[in-house]
């Protein structure tokens, strides 16, 4: 069978494009042909590197947008910044001709930045399935787009979605169900059974916010904003923050104006994310908009508790004062109040963390991306 993948993500790599990497390799080492189109392109990526090493074509959308656009992206919120270009769509329109694939996949960072390569394949009658990796409740697709999305939707073999939430959101904005639409959680970069040993015992609670940081999403001001309160500045707790991100000198002079700087790293990207979890004791999450977390999957593998916002799929996966502690809402209060019965029962974090991995494990699939493989090929032999 012949696969091509179109990939949306505005960025050199992501998160969104773990998923369906993990399939393109399933596929390709059964026997199968898979061809990458791929936004953002950078040749020397570990990732792109390992698609090619395996058999898997792979080749960069063109034109990259221009510097006007580039700095009106920075104005916009990151599931607006960016929309293919005519040289892009010409490209993608002139592979499917030329290749056939049986199947195209489009793969989006959210649930329509990668709509108009859908309604390529849609005007092409190439079968296709679309994957949304998040969805916004305040983002609907914008009003001279909307038609096309609810078509492109529509027209697909079938939608992925990573959380039950973003497939509700999703039907919500383009007021039309959904019914050939199912779940398939991320991939995840740790060990799938056996949670790491509890860090060394410290004096120190340290927690670790893993996430790009990008405050749209991620929220790590409202984070700031509750270390600074006079209770938090008074408790041994530190915070690393873990990622890279466009909003990272924003945050850095957040932090310093709050007098923060010695209550949080800024620790920057890291290559094994169980070095994170080695030496934190849990998770701080506070998103304002989420598909289904990697971090929360893999800190929750890893044993370790997590203070997170009920934002995306996140409660889907956290079961609040049992695997972890949920706060209701992305706000400061919310988040405070969430923190503050996580700092009662630290003493029984270690015990909080083994019931996480085995919560975490009865839920999610040992391999999600040979599990999306695996149904890709299923809806090619019905």
């Amino acid at each position: 069978m012949r696969f091509s993948v179109i990939s949306s993500c505005i960025l050199p790599w992501g998160g969104s494009e773990e998923l369906w990497t993990e399939a393109a390799l399933h596929l390709q080492q059964a026997g199968h042909q898979v061809a990458v189109l791929k936004t953002a392109f950078d040749a020397q990526h570990p990732r792109i590197r390992q698609l090619r090493a395996t058999g898997c074509t792979v080749t960069g959308l063109a034109q990259q947008p221009t510097l006007a656009k580039r700095l009106l992206n920075r104005a916009l919120p990151a599931h607006r910044q960016w929309t293919p270009s005519s040289s892009q769509l010409a490209q993608v329109r002139r592979h499917l001709q030329q290749q056939q694939p049986d199947l195209a996949v489009v793969a989006q960072g959210s649930n329509f930045d990668g709509l108009a390569f859908a309604d390529i394949c849609r005007c092409l009658k190439q079968p296709f399935v679309v994957i949304a990796q998040k969805a916004a409740e305040v983002l609907f697709p914008p009003v001279h787009q909307r038609e096309m999305a609810r078509l492109a939707y529509r027209a697909a073999r079938h939608c992925y979605f990573v959380s039950r939430h973003n497939l509700t959101v999703t039907q919500h904005q383009l007021g039309q169900v959904l019914d050939h639409a199912s779940v398939v959680p991320n991939p995840f970069n740790v060990p799938y059974a056996g949670e790491l040993p509890w860090p060394p015992a410290t004096a120190i609670m340290r927690l670790a916010c893993v996430a790009r940081l990008e405050v749209f999403d991620k929220g790590q001001d409202i984070l700031l904003q509750v270390l600074a309160l006079p209770k938090w500045r008074q408790r041994p707790l530190h915070v690393s923050f873990f990622g890279h991100g466009g909003d990272e000198p924003a945050l850095r002079d957040m932090a310093a104006l709050l007098g923060l700087h010695d209550r949080v790293t800024w620790a920057g990207q890291v290559p094994d994310i169980t070095t994170v979890w080695a030496s934190h004791h849990a998770l701080v999450l506070p998103s304002r908009y989420e598909g289904l977390p990697l971090a929360l999957t893999e800190a929750m593998l890893c044993g370790r508790p997590a203070i997170a916002t009920a934002a995306g799929g996140t409660a889907e996966l956290l079961v609040d004062n049992e695997t972890g502690f949920l706060a209701g809402a992305a706000t400061v209060a919310a988040l405070d109040e969430a923190l503050e019965r996580a700092w009662g029962s630290y003493a029984d974090w270690p015990v909080v963390g083994r019931r996480a991995a085995a919560h975490a494990r009865a839920q999610l699939p040992p391999a999600p991306g040979e599990q999306l493989g695996r149904h890709l090929l299923q809806l090619l032999h019905n």
